[in-house]
């Protein structure tokens, strides 16, 4: 007579997934080390520049950047909030970077409405000759553009020196004029995601082609915008070039010229120029944070077809 013996099953430890072979899943210990790494060389820059600025210029003298500080304060950020006038020069940053944002994405979106949804002959090169713009340096334009600058006339209420230099409205030219390539070859490739069928059924019903642009392309978008408004927004408002060489007074100049406010001639204190950085990156940070959900949703389209 045999007797069988049940054995009880074999409970799976919470957190732990077998492969569908049974298998034990290899584990990936190497791989988080190296991540938890990269990262940690990623963020002591960031986390240097906090402990810089919370530190005094006095107690860094005496004692060196590299020991440990006496005392902390943000004595450093109110004196870089009040000496380089951040707020009027952020006020400035925000009146060039958002319709330079809108302006971007709106004139991008249009191309590439125009080069996805419809076929014709040139449509590959007027695509190529878009991006194209991207692949020339900022410096290799500058000499020409300068010279068309005091060349193009504005009205006294759009520009105080008569002409598209030293206005803002010649950097928000610039920047949708240069980042125009990048944004049409992004949404590009994610409007041919979209079906074609959807916009045969709005020719059907009768829908214009501004209305499908408005009505239908743009809201079916919205991720791929997100994530080009976050960059777009990082971008142009942390340039510095076209600025610098393009606004002859100080004062219409964005937030990253105000860094420069805070630097003497003879003496530069390191650590208020580091809170006033840490201070221009705030608004950048609440774009991301505000837009990201749809910035991770965004950089991942696609990922899932097969």
């Amino acid at each position: 007579m045999t007797t069988t013996v049940v054995r009880p099953p074999t409970r799976t430890p919470p957190g732990h997934r077998s492969a569908p072979d049974g298998s034990r899943p290899r584990r990936n210990t190497g791989r988080h080390i190296l991540l938890a790494g990269v990262s940690l060389l990623w963020l002591i820059p960031l986390l240097w520049a906090v402990y810089t600025s919370l530190r005094s210029y006095g107690d860094t003298a005496a004692h060196g950047y590299f020991s440990w500080p006496r005392g902390v304060s943000t004595e450093n950020y109110s004196d870089a909030w009040t000496q380089s006038g951040m707020p009027h020069f952020l006020l400035n940053s925000l009146l060039i970077t958002v319709p330079a944002v809108l302006g971007t994405l709106l004139f991008s979106a249009a191309v590439a409405f125009f080069v996805s949804r419809f076929s014709f002959r040139f449509n590959l090169a007027l695509l190529m000759l878009f991006t194209a713009g991207n692949l020339l340096p900022a410096q290799v334009l500058i000499t020409p553009l300068y010279r068309l600058y005091l060349l193009v006339p504005l009205p006294e209420w759009m520009s105080d020196s008569l002409l598209l230099y030293n206005s803002a409205w010649g950097i928000i030219v610039i920047h949708i004029a240069y980042q125009c390539g990048f944004c049409t070859f992004v949404l590009s490739n994610y409007m041919k995601t979209i079906p074609q069928e959807i916009s045969e059924a709005a020719v059907v019903d009768g829908a214009q082609v501004w209305r499908q642009f408005f009505q239908i392309i743009l809201p079916l978008c919205r991720p791929a915008f997100a994530a080009l408004a976050t960059l777009e927004s990082i971008w142009i408002y942390n340039d510095f070039f076209w600025p610098l060489t393009l606004i002859e007074t100080g004062d219409k100049r964005p937030i990253t010229s105000a860094l420069a406010n805070l630097q003497g001639q003879y003496f530069t204190n390191p650590n208020l120029i580091a809170a006033g950085a840490l201070m221009t990156a705030i608004p950048t940070l609440l774009v991301y944070f505000a837009l990201q959900r749809q910035f991770i949703s965004g950089l991942t389209l696609g990922s899932g077809k097969g």
